[in-house]
């Protein structure tokens, strides 16, 4: 049975953790623990969920009305992987690199399926990137590739929503500034288990802008793999359970199109991988109505 974590908001404004049956959502109910209000949580109690999930079937379902939230919140570090494909490396006119291209997102970018994505004010070239996230599930320092993946917890879809004037542009280029903006890190709709994606590195990876299909390439065109990734990183400062890795986004970007194709007001991104499920966001306007009420509420 495939694992779907996801974190979730009830009518009376409960927050909890859950996976899914068949989309209908099992709550974690474990006898002698503590409220599982985040998948910190389910990481810190793994071992009794592990049992837990073995009565799965046989739990009730949850029978009100509830939203799915980004499975994580707020991790300490969001690493992203730069032309880490080797199509996408090309079609920017450069050659695949022979090092990881590493930076990285604040985590207050982060928001989850169905946010809206805020067009900022300040830009006026937004691009869409989908990319497979890594999702950290034990404290990981100076690792091995060959023990890399005992430290990941799951995986999910991300969307690295990305400012193309201010990455390239803005005082010589903003790279952690044009992907940091308020809402450009969407991630969801749940976290799949490790163990239920035997290899990460063969899944069909798209990225559906409305009706159109601009992404549609596979996770084998990654040029340094996720274990590589993870230990190289690890070497350099120690990753913390709950922390996210984008690992790179395929061929199709906006900026690289003629003519160039950057998102608007009304668009529909829908980040789709292969054993992941989609993860869908609309684009607004900075100075919508939505906007506004978006930005009172994060306050």
């Amino acid at each position: 049975m495939s694992v779907q974590w996801v974190r979730y908001r009830s009518s009376d404004g409960h927050v909890g953790m859950g996976v899914l049956r068949d989309d209908q959502l099992i709550p974690v109910s474990a006898a002698e623990l503590p409220p599982i209000t985040s998948l910190r949580d389910v990481m810190r109690h793994e071992s009794v969920l592990r049992y837990w999930l073995t009565t799965v079937n046989d739990q009730p379902a949850f029978l009100g009305a509830w939203e799915l939230l980004a499975p994580v919140d707020q991790p300490e570090k969001i690493i992203c992987v730069g032309l880490n494909y080797r199509a996408h490396a090309l079609e920017t006119g450069k050659q695949p690199p022979s090092e990881p291209v590493i930076f990285g997102k604040l985590p207050s970018a982060l928001i989850g399926p169905g946010d809206p994505i805020i067009l900022p004010k300040l830009s006026e070239q937004v691009d869409y990137e989908a990319e497979l996230v890594v999702v950290i599930g034990k404290t990981c320092c100076q690792v091995s590739e060959a023990d890399a993946l005992d430290h990941v917890f799951g995986y999910c879809c991300g969307h690295d929503v990305s400012s193309r004037d201010w990455q390239y542009h803005h005082s010589g280029g903003q790279w952690l500034l044009g992907k940091s903006f308020d809402t450009f890190a969407p991630v969801g709709p749940y976290v799949v288990a490790r163990e239920s994606v035997p290899n990460p590195e063969a899944l069909r990876i798209q990225m559906h802008l409305n009706d159109q299909t601009m992404q549609d390439s596979s996770t084998s065109d990654l040029i340094f793999s996720i274990p590589y990734l993870i230990s190289y990183l690890s070497h350099i400062f120690t990753f913390k359970p709950g922390d996210l890795i984008f690992t790179g986004t395929p061929s199709g970007v906006g900026v690289a199109r003629d003519p160039q194709r950057f998102l608007k007001p009304g668009d529909q991104c829908t980040v789709e991988i292969e054993s992941l499920g989609r993860l869908s966001n609309p684009v607004i306007a900075h100075d919508s109505s939505a906007a506004i009420a978006w930005r009172e509420t994060h306050q």
